[in-house]
């Protein structure tokens, strides 16, 4: 039944994507303005500003059309799959900001995972990929999903095998890569597809390129606090709104784990204990739910969470969530958050100055990608 319901609503995705325009892959011509720095508190972080023309591309996995267009096919294709029916589409739809509307994502055999499933918007700017940056590329990323026993649950052996024996991927390969299907020519192809995804071109970029009108005065007075009392930007800076680290924010835990110590299981460090990495913000009000783990359904929940400084205690944060995040290392350490971020405190922000945070924020959804879906090989 519940292998029925993932190809009913993977055919209702082709059907849709189906009739959208052909995908772009170019970027809008933007100048290559320098990025200053910004002080807060005597803290200083690169300013925010225009997106950067070209997405880095490692010399060994050089991207052109070809390879593409079969990285485009391996990321909706359900084929990846134990089931055949669950693709990286089905939890970074690109209906929903290329993520998930879910709290958490579901997958093989109704498995429920323990995170959101973050955007895959300019994930090409990210050096570290998930929540807690375990891998250090898109290639690597890639596979994950696929092997992992909740998410995709095949084997890096049976996907390999599943694909050479369709024709239409066997020709694509010895095209591209010169050799039959494998492993890491999928990785390749789908990280040369993903960073293509890009958002850019905003209103927040026409802004700081000279467009005058491209934000009204609500957005220009959110980003002037943006940039100071919120202190938004000691974390989310640079051209993609990230500073590509790793904060504990005393994020309440929801969702299936009872507790979430995100990078220390990479690092194994006292002090990442509860850590994720910092998501941008490009496109931001695409891609509800926010945090790690979905826990705030809208952006006002968020701007409130922050402007009480955080979860210092996390009972106290949030009591109607399944699990107090990591409530027994709290009590260990009389109920407070030891790791909370510096960067942290109550804010005091009125009501006027959160809609006009979230009145910025809305200025960094960027322009539409228009796209067809690919057609399969067989």
């Amino acid at each position: 039944m519940v292998r029925c319901m993932y190809v009913m609503i993977g055919c209702f995705a082709v059907g849709v994507l189906a009739s959208v325009g052909l995908f772009s892959t170019q970027l809008q011509a933007q100048s290559s303005a320098p990025v200053g720095m910004v002080s807060v508190d005597g803290m200083t972080v690169p300013d925010i500003g225009p997106l950067p023309t070209v997405v880095p591309i490692p010399a060994t996995n050089l991207n052109y059309k070809a390879k593409v267009e079969l990285g485009k096919q391996l990321y909706f294709d359900g084929r990846l799959s134990k089931s055949n029916a669950i693709s990286c589409a089905f939890c970074h739809n690109p209906f929903t900001g290329f993520a998930d509307p879910r709290q958490t994502s579901i997958g093989e055999g109704g498995g429920v995972g323990g995170r959101q499933a973050p955007t895959v918007y300019n994930t090409g700017f990210i050096p570290l990929q998930f929540w807690d940056g375990r891998a250090g590329s898109l290639e690597e990323q890639a596979i994950g999903p696929i092997v992992n026993p909740v998410a995709m649950a095949e084997t890096q052996e049976n996907v390999v095998k599943k694909l050479g024996k369709i024709k239409g991927y066997q020709q694509q390969f010895r095209t591209v890569f010169g050799t039959d299907v494998n492993l890491q020519g999928i990785a390749e192809a789908i990280a040369a597809y993903e960073r293509t995804v890009v958002s850019t071109n905003s209103a927040f970029d026409k802004y700081v390129l000279g467009e005058a009108n491209a934000m009204d005065d609500t957005a220009v007075r959110g980003m002037a606090l943006f940039k100071g009392k919120a202190r938004c930007i000691l974390c989310h800076n640079g051209p993609n709104f990230t500073d590509n680290q790793f904060h504990n924010l005393g994020v309440p835990q929801a969702g299936p784990m009872k507790e979430d110590l995100g990078r220390f299981y990479v690092t194994r460090q006292e002090r990442d204990k509860g850590a994720f990495k910092t998501p941008t913000l490009r496109s931001i009000t695409e891609t509800a739910p926010y945090m790690h783990d979905g826990v705030f359904k809208t952006l006002e929940e968020v701007v409130d969470f922050l402007d009480q400084g955080g979860g210092q205690n996390p009972n106290a944060v949030n009591p109607h969530a399944k699990h107090a995040f990591m409530a027994d290392y709290y009590d260990q350490k009389g109920g407070q958050n030891p790791n909370l971020s510096p960067f942290l405190k109550p804010l005091e922000l009125t009501q006027q100055e959160k809609t006009d945070l979230i009145g910025f924020l809305k200025t960094l959804t960027g322009e539409p990608i228009t796209f067809e879906m690919p057609k399969f090989p067989k």
